[in-house]
């Protein structure tokens, strides 16, 4: 990964004032160990004239994939060919969220506009021109344009050719960028650190909660006024719903405050005040688990299964009811399930809630006997992330082989998407996602399984329900038939 900045200058203001900014000598070149790899930081000029500073990130893969964050749809539904990309991909050549966090790290001083050496040079807008060789751009050059003009700079983005020998191939989803105006560079460093991970609209890290306070000091004075604020926050956040709202409703704050040429504080306790009694918007998932637990509780289910269960976020809410007398997750990554096993607390937890709960690693497309006996099984946002040529095994293995009472399954409704403002025309929800069925094929599809297997099955939408569209969430309840039931027990009488 490659990022150049370069300024020019005279002899009375010199372009090397890029160094004292920078913290970085021009005489030198030098390495700096990353979490993802070595930063190093060079002059390939550096001249009273004009003075270029070039980042350059070496990735190193194994570290990357130590790390846990490979990519997006880490965690379920991985299979060899997902486990190969880790290690086989673009991260050494093109600019992504790895290279902002190398510039967060071997720039910090200058991103936030500290120059102990030279305290004013630090607020002076300097001729600046910067140059990404290769930067994804899921959007395309008009999206970068889109990010970088309101923001004062003049953008040139050149779509790369997937193979310049090939032109009737098109162009690859790269762009060579340049961006050149008068600005702070601590600006300039600002709007790069939030803005190319936002384009590569992937984050190799995990996310956590502290990100929103990272994107509000990078975006500090420009963010909250951005035509395309929404798209920022959503994808620098990877779109975590809960993080994005609140990083919105503090940049809404932000803007407030500044309107009224007042504190934060003050704005943030006037709204508090107003709107105590006011009903937030619930978070998809979280409608997505009372529907399940819902449907589960009206069928009577006392053990359950939790197939493909990623990091146990329905696993913990049923454990909370008792009448859910045995829980048992079931997911094919080692990874997810250690990552449950410590959100539950399994090593403190009580000796009565550890016997109602167990984790078990398994593919969901092979028969395994110890699934067999449920009340009811669970395949919540599973099935799309199964190859088409793979469902018959994983239907054969839940239905015709474990056959619990009660299956629920939720998938992506397809014909939803248009109303994700953050999502491009024709891209599925998850990088991991091998399809989206519309509610025609999800019904589809849903009466073929319920049919061959002995099964009713019946259909309730999740989330809010729009007439055009329906549901952003849709789910099948499949019912083992009472002939079914009592023809498999006669059989295993006889």
């Amino acid at each position: 990964m490659f990022l150049t900045i370069s300024t020019t200058g005279s002899p009375e203001r010199p372009a090397t004032d890029l160094g004292f900014l920078l913290h970085k000598h021009p005489d030198r070149a030098q390495a700096f160990s990353t979490s993802h790899g070595t930063a190093h930081v060079l002059y390939p000029e550096a001249s009273a004239e004009r003075c270029t500073a070039a980042l350059l990130l070496e990735v190193d893969p194994i570290a990357l994939v130590r790390r846990g964050k490979g990519g997006k749809g880490a965690g379920r539904g991985q299979g060899p060919d997902t486990a190969l990309a880790q290690y086989v991909n673009d991260r050494p050549y093109a600019a992504s969220s790895l290279l902002a966090v190398a510039l967060g790290s071997v720039f910090s001083s200058a991103l936030k506009g500290q120059c102990a050496a030279r305290p004013g040079l630090a607020e002076a807008a300097l001729p600046l021109r910067v140059e990404v060789a290769a930067l994804p751009a899921r959007g395309g050059a008009e999206l970068v344009r889109k990010l970088f003009e309101p923001l004062g700079w003049a953008v040139t983005a050149e779509p790369v050719p997937l193979d310049e020998r090939f032109p009737e191939w098109g162009d690859s989803r790269y762009v060579r960028l340049v961006l050149e105006g008068e600005r702070r560079l601590a600006d300039a460093l600002r709007h790069l650190y939030v803005l190319l991970p936002v384009l590569d609209d992937a984050k190799h890290y995990w996310v956590s909660p502290d990100e929103v306070d990272k994107l509000l000091r990078a975006g500090e004075g420009w963010l909250a006024g951005h035509p395309e604020q929404k798209l920022i926050t959503s994808r620098y956040l990877a779109r975590r719903w809960s993080l994005t709202r609140e990083a919105m409703e503090r940049l809404e704050l932000a803007r407030l405050a500044a309107a009224d040429d007042t504190e934060v504080e003050e704005i943030d306790n006037a709204v508090d005040e107003s709107t105590d009694t006011e009903e937030r918007p619930v978070p998809l998932a979280v409608r997505r688990r009372e529907a399940i637990l819902a449907a589960l509780r009206a069928a009577g289910a006392q053990r359950v299964l939790d197939l493909g269960c990623g990091q146990g976020q329905l696993v913990r809410e049923l454990l909370k009811d008792v009448r859910f007398t045995e829980v048992v997750g079931v997911d094919v990554s080692v990874r997810a399930l250690s990552i449950a096993a410590r959100r539950l607390r399994l090593d403190r937890m009580g000796e009565r809630q550890s016997a109602r709960v167990k984790l078990l690693q398994g593919s969901l497309t092979y028969t395994d006997k110890r699934l067999q006996g449920y009340d009811a099984a669970v395949l919540s946002e599973v099935v799309e992330h199964v190859d088409p040529p793979r469902l018959p095994a994983l239907e054969y293995a839940v239905f015709g082989a474990a056959r619990p009472g009660t299956v629920l399954v939720t998938t992506p409704n397809v014909e939803y998407n248009v109303r994700w403002e953050s999502l491009p025309a024709g891209h599925v929800r998850h990088g991991d996602h091998r399809f989206e069925w519309t509610r025609a094929e999800f019904r589809a599809w849903a009466a073929e399984v319920a049919e061959r297997h002995g099964y009713a099955v019946e259909f309730a939408p999740v989330g809010p329900d729009d007439p055009e569209v329906g549901p952003p969430t849709q789910m099948a309840v499949f019912t083992l038939t009472a002939t079914t039931t009592a023809s498999t027990k006669e059989g295993e009488v006889a």
